[in-house]
C-alpha cells in the first residue's frame, strides 16, 4: 500500500509547468483501457487506425494533429484514476474510456468538475445517467437495450422465471437489476440471483459453490452477465456439474460473442463447454467501409487478436471526437484551460492538485459531440434526446458444435425478427407477438425442442402432495384403510391430468387430517405456502383468501354454496285457483278493474246513454262493465275517443294477465310443488334459526364474514347422516354447503330440497405454490380433459347416482306471479287513465265556460264557491245533445258554402261584363 500511495503522489504532483506547454498544433485525447483484455486489445488497434486516418486528412482538424495517449489500467481502478489525473494535467480535451462501469462512476465526477467530455463504448451501465454525469457519453448501445433484448427472448419462449448469475461489480450488478425491471414488465421475474466475485478474481471454488446452489433451484433458465474470464470458468464448471445437459437454458450477454469473434477458432474442448448457449452481439450495418476495415484487420493487428464489433465502436468514437473538434474549431473556439479555484487550497504539499485545470470551452465541445451526425463503420450515428444511439440492435447467436450461428436479430424498433434491421427500418414498426420470430435453436444437450425452463426442485425429489383425509362424502376422496393409497373423483381427475403432461412428474400423496373429522382446507392450503406440501389435491374450493397464498389450476368442477332444508308436498285444494297470484297481485288487479270501470263511466257518462240512468243502475253498470272486460264480454259500447283509448289499453293488460294466470295455474295443477319456511339464503339471514355447515368447509367463514350471520347460530355437522338427523329433529332449520356435496346428499335423502338459488360462484381446483409453472401446465391438461369429454366421464363414474323417489318438484311460490312482473303494464294503464281524465276535464271546463257566458256578470261572481261547483256538476251530469251539435256544425258548414258560391257568382258576372 505504501508503494501504491507514493506512486499516486508522484504522478499527481506532476505539474503542467514541468511538462512545458503543449503544442498548439496538437489536440490531446486520452484513452483509459485494460489493454490485456479482449476489448482493450481490439480498441487500441482500432483507435490507432482512426488516429492515423484523421491525421491523414488535413481538412478535419485544419492542419492540427490528433494525439491519442493510451493508459493501461490493467484491471485496476486505482491505476485508472491515476491515468485520468495525468490526462487532466496535460490539457486533454476528451477522454475515451474507461473500460468498466465502476471506474466510469468515479471518473465522471472528475470530468464534470473539469469539463472534459468522457466517451466510452464499453462502460454501458444503465445507471450512468446523463443527469448525474452530463460529461459522460456512451457511444455504443446502453446495456438497458441488451437487457430488454434478453427479456424479450425469455418472453418469446414462454419462460416465466430466470436465474441471474453475475459478477458482483457495478457493471454486472446494475445490468441484472435492470433485467429484473424489464422482466417484470413482461410478467416474468428473476427467481434467484447468484453473485460471483468481480472479474477476474473468481476461482473454481467460488463458481462451484454458486452453481450447486442453482442446481437446487426449480428454474433452469440461467442468464450469465459477466466478463470473459469469469464467464468461461462458469461454463467449464457447469459442464463438469452436468448443467449443460438437456433441460437447461443458458443466455450469455455480449461478452461471449466477443470471445467467439476475437479468439476464433476456439479449441473444440472450449466450445463444448458452452454448446447450445444463446448470446448477443452488437449489430452493425453492412457497408463497404466496414468490409474494407475488416479486410485489413489482420494487417493492423498482426494476427494478435481477432476482430469483434467493439473495434468498430472504438474507431467511430475517435471520429466522433474529430468531427466535433472540427465543428468546435470552425466556430472560432480556442482550446484553453484555467486553474480550478475550488482546489487552490490543495496546491501545497505532495498533492499538487493545482495542476488540474478546467477546459474552458468543454461545454461547447460536449454539445458539438452530442450534435454529431455521421455515418461510421457501425452505421448511421446520431444521439437521441436521452443520449442513446439511434436504433440500437443486436444479433441473436446460437453456439453450436461447429461454431456459432445467427438465428435472428433484436431491435428496439421491431423486437425479435429474422429480417435484417436495415430492412425493418424502412417499414412501420411492428412489435406485436405475432411478428416476433427466431430461427430454430440447438439447446444444451443437443435438443431442438424448447426446454420448459424448470424442473421440480431439490433435484427431482418427489412432489409432496397433501390430500385431505375425509370422513364424509368419500366418493370425492378417501384413503383406503390400512394403506397410504387414496382414491375418488378428485384423485382420478388429477391422475388423468398428470398423464397429459409432456414430462414425468414424480409425486407422493400424503394424507392430511386425523381421520376423525374433515380437516380444515384453509390449513391445508397454508401448508403449501409454508413449504410443508408442494401441492394439494382434493375437493378444494377456489376462494379469495386461498388464492392470496397459493396458485390454483383451472377449476375441474363447478361449485358454490346452496341452502338445503326440509320440504313438504303441497296438495291441491279447493282454493288452488288462488295460488297463481300473490295476495298483492290479486288486490292490485281487482283495484284496477274498478278504476278502469270508473274512468270509462266518467268519460262516457255525458255522451253515452248506456252509462246514464239512476245512480243504482249506474253502479251496477260500472261493476258489470269492469269485470266483464276480464272475459272480453262487455256489452256496453264506448263512443268517446278517450274512453276507447283507455279501454283498448286495458284490454291488452287483461289479455296478458289472463294468459299468465292460465299458464301458472296449469303448472300448479300438473307439477308437484314443495313448501318450506326457508325460501333461500335471504330468509336465513333475516331469521334467527340455526344453520348447519360441513366441518372444514369455507362456508363457516363465508357466513360469518360475508353474510354477517352470528357464529352462535352455526352448527358444525360432519356427515350426510348428521345433516339428515339435524334437519329432521329441528336442530338446524337448514344446511349451507357446496352444491356437489348437496347433490350427492339429495340422491339419498329425499325429504329435503335445495331452497332458492346458488348464491356463490366458485369451483374446485388443485393448489400449488405461488408462481408454480406446474399449475399452468395442469390447467392446460384439465382444459384438454374437459374438451375431450374425459372429465365428464370421470364425474359420471363417481358421482352420477340414481335419484330417489321423493319430493323433487319445484318450490312453492316459485310459480306465483307477483306485482313485480306486471308493474310496467299497470303503470302504462294508470298513466293512460290520468291523461284521459285530465283531457276530459279540460274540455269540460272549456265547454262550461262557453255555456255560462253570464259568469262575468256581477250576479254570477257573487255566488259562493259551493254554488259554482254545484252548477258545474249539474252541467257535467247533463246529457250532451250530440245531434244538435252535429246539426249546428252542419248548418255552419252550409252557410260557409253558400257565401262561397255567392262570391263565385259575382265574380262570374263581373267576368262576363268585361271586354274580351
Amino acid at each position: 500500500m505504501d508503494i501504491a500511495w507514493h506512486l499516486w503522489v508522484v504522478l499527481v504532483s506532476l505539474v503542467a509547468s514541468s511538462q512545458g506547454q503543449p503544442s498548439q498544433d496538437v489536440v490531446n485525447v486520452g484513452a483509459i483501457f485494460t489493454f490485456g483484455s479482449i476489448n482493450g486489445k481490439v480498441s487500441k488497434i482500432a483507435m490507432k487506425a482512426a488516429e492515423a486516418d484523421v491525421n491523414s486528412d488535413p481538412t478535419v482538424l485544419g492542419g492540427r494533429k490528433l494525439s491519442i495517449s493510451m493508459h493501461d489500467s490493467n484491471f485496476s481502478g486505482f491505476l485508472g484514476i491515476i491515468g485520468a489525473l495525468q490526462f487532466m494535467e496535460s490539457d486533454t480535451v476528451a477522454i475515451i474510456g474507461p473500460q468498466n462501469s465502476g471506474m466510469a462512476h468515479v471518473l465522471s465526477h472528475l470530468a464534470n468538475q473539469l469539463h472534459v467530455p468522457m466517451l466510452s463504448f464499453t462502460a454501458l451501465d444503465p445507471t450512468l445517467s446523463p443527469l448525474q454525469y452530463p460529461y459522460f457519453i456512451q457511444t455504443a448501445p446502453n446495456d438497458l437495450f441488451q437487457m430488454i433484448a434478453i427479456a424479450e427472448i425469455i418472453s418469446y419462449y414462454g419462460w416465466g422465471e430466470v436465474v441471474a448469475m453475475y459478477s458482483d461489480d457495478d457493471h454486472s450488478r446494475n445490468g441484472v437489476t435492470t433485467l429484473g425491471d424489464v422482466l417484470s414488465d413482461r410478467r416474468c421475474k428473476i427467481s434467484y440471483k447468484s453473485a460471483l466475485p468481480p472479474d477476474p478474481t473468481s476461482t473454481r471454488d467460488d463458481v462451484a459453490v454458486e452453481l450447486n446452489k442453482i442446481k437446487l433451484q426449480e428454474c433452469r433458465v440461467i442468464v450469465l452477465h459477466t466478463f470473459s474470464k469469469t464467464g468461461l470458468l462458469v461454463f467449464e464448471m457447469a459442464k463438469e456439474l452436468g448443467m449443460m445437459e438437456k433441460g437447461y437454458v443458458w443466455i450469455a450477454s455480449t461478452w461471449l460473442s466477443t470471445v467467439l469473434d476475437s479468439n476464433s477458432p476456439l479449441p473444440p474442448s472450449t466450445v463444448a463447454t458452452f454448446q447450445g448457449v444463446l448470446t448477443l452481439r452488437p449489430h452493425t450495418a453492412e457497408s463497404k467501409r466496414k468490409s474494407d476495415f475488416i479486410s485489413r484487420w489482420n494487417e493492423m493487428s498482426n494476427g494478435s487478436i481477432g476482430f469483434n464489433p467493439y473495434a468498430l465502436y472504438a474507431y467511430d468514437t475517435v471520429w466522433i471526437i474529430a468531427r466535433a473538434l472540427k465543428t468546435f474549431l470552425s466556430q472560432g473556439n480556442d482550446i484553453s484551460f484555467t486553474d480550478d479555484p475550488t482546489i487552490d487550497g490543495f496546491g501545497r504539499g505532495y498533492l499538487n492538485l493545482r495542476a488540474l485545470s478546467i477546459f474552458n470551452a468543454g461545454d461547447k465541445l460536449l454539445n458539438d459531440i452530442l450534435q454529431t451526425k455521421m455515418t461510421g463503420l457501425t452505421g448511421p450515428i446520431k444521439f437521441t434526446s436521452d443520449r442513446s444511439l439511434l436504433h440500437p440492435a443486436y444479433d441473436v447467436i446460437n453456439v453450436k458444435q461447429d461454431g456459432s450461428q445467427e438465428i435472428g436479430y433484436w431491435t428496439n424498433y421491431s423486437g425479435l425478427s429474422v429480417i435484417a434491421p436495415e430492412i425493418l427500418y424502412e417499414k412501420p414498426p411492428n412489435r406485436s407477438s405475432a411478428n416476433q420470430h427466431l430461427d430454430g435453436v440447438v439447446w444444451p444437450g443437443g435438443s431442438t425442442s424448447t426446454p420448459r425452463g424448470w424442473v421440480f426442485p431439490n433435484n427431482g425429489r418427489e412432489l409432496r402432495i397433501g390430500v385431505p383425509r375425509r370422513v364424509s362424502y368419500r366418493d370425492f376422496l378417501e384413503q383406503i384403510n390400512g394403506t397410504d393409497e387414496v382414491r375418488g373423483y378428485c384423485i382420478d381427475v388429477f391422475l388423468a391430468a398428470i398423464e397429459l403432461l409432456p414430462y414425468a412428474v414424480p409425486y407422493k400423496f400424503i394424507p392430511f387430517g386425523d381421520g376423525k373429522k374433515n380437516p380444515s382446507y384453509n390449513e391445508l392450503v397454508n401448508m403449501i405456502a409454508s413449504g410443508i406440501f408442494d401441492a394439494a389435491v382434493g375437493d378444494i374450493a377456489i376462494v379469495t383468501n386461498r388464492t392470496k397464498i397459493a396458485d390454483f389450476t383451472q377449476p375441474y368442477a363447478e361449485s358454490g354454496l346452496v341452502v338445503v332444508a326440509p320440504v313438504r308436498k303441497l296438495n291441491s285444494s279447493s282454493w288452488t285457483f288462488l295460488r297463481p297470484f300473490t295476495p298483492v297481485m290479486w288486490i292490485v288487479t281487482g283495484a284496477f278493474f274498478l278504476i278502469i270501470g270508473a274512468v270509462v263511466w266518467i268519460l262516457e257518462h255525458r255522451i253515452n246513454d248506456e252509462f246514464r240512468g239512476p245512480p243504482r243502475d249506474q253502479i251496477v253498470t260500472v261493476l258489470w262493465f269492469s269485470f266483464s272486460t276480464m272475459f272480453f264480454s262487455h256489452r256496453e259500447n264506448t263512443v268517446g275517443s278517450l274512453g276507447r283509448m283507455v279501454l283498448i289499453i286495458w284490454l291488452f293488460v287483461v289479455l296478458i294477465i289472463n294468459s299468465s294466470y292460465t299458464a301458472s295455474l296449469t303448472s300448479i295443477l300438473t307439477v308437484e310443488h314443495l313448501s318450506s319456511p326457508i325460501s333461500g339464503v335471504d330468509s336465513l339471514i333475516s331469521s334467527t334459526v340455526s344453520i348447519g355447515y360441513q366441518v372444514g368447509s369455507f362456508a363457516e367463514n363465508y357466513m360469518i364474514d360475508e353474510l354477517s350471520i352470528p357464529k352462535s347460530r352455526l352448527i358444525a355437522l360432519g356427515s350426510p347422516e348428521e345433516y339428515a338427523s339435524a334437519l329432521e329433529d329441528g336442530t338446524v332449520a337448514a344446511v349451507v354447503d357446496e352444491k356437489p356435496y348437496i347433490e350427492l346428499f339429495l340422491s339419498n335423502y329425499c325429504k329435503f330440497s335445495i331452497r332458492g338459488q346458488q348464491f356463490t360462484k366458485s369451483g374446485w381446483g388443485f393448489a400449488f405454490p405461488r408462481d408454480s409453472p406446474l399449475a399452468i401446465d395442469m390447467s392446460t391438461a384439465i382444459l384438454a380433459l374437459s374438451e375431450n369429454g374425459e372429465l365428464q366421464k370421470i364425474h359420471d363414474r363417481w358421482l352420477l347416482k340414481k335419484a330417489c323417489k321423493g319430493p323433487q318438484g319445484s318450490n312453492a311460490g316459485s310459480d306465483q306471479l307477483n306485482i313485480k312482473s306486471f308493474w310496467g303494464l299497470f303503470l302504462i294503464c294508470g298513466i293512460a287513465c290520468v291523461l284521459a281524465l285530465i283531457t276530459y276535464f279540460g274540455l269540460m271546463i272549456r265547454k262550461f265556460s262557453r255555456h255560462q257566458p253570464q259568469e262575468s256578470s256581477p250576479a254570477y261572481r257573487c255566488k259562493s264557491p259551493s254554488a259554482r261547483l254545484q252548477t258545474f256538476l249539474s252541467f257535467a251530469d247533463e246529457k250532451e245533445d250530440r245531434s244538435r251539435r252535429h246539426a249546428k256544425r252542419k248548418r255552419n258548414d252550409q252557410m260557409g258554402n253558400g257565401a262561397e258560391s255567392g262570391s263565385m257568382s259575382i265574380n262570374e258576372s263581373s267576368t262576363s261584363k268585361s271586354p274580351a
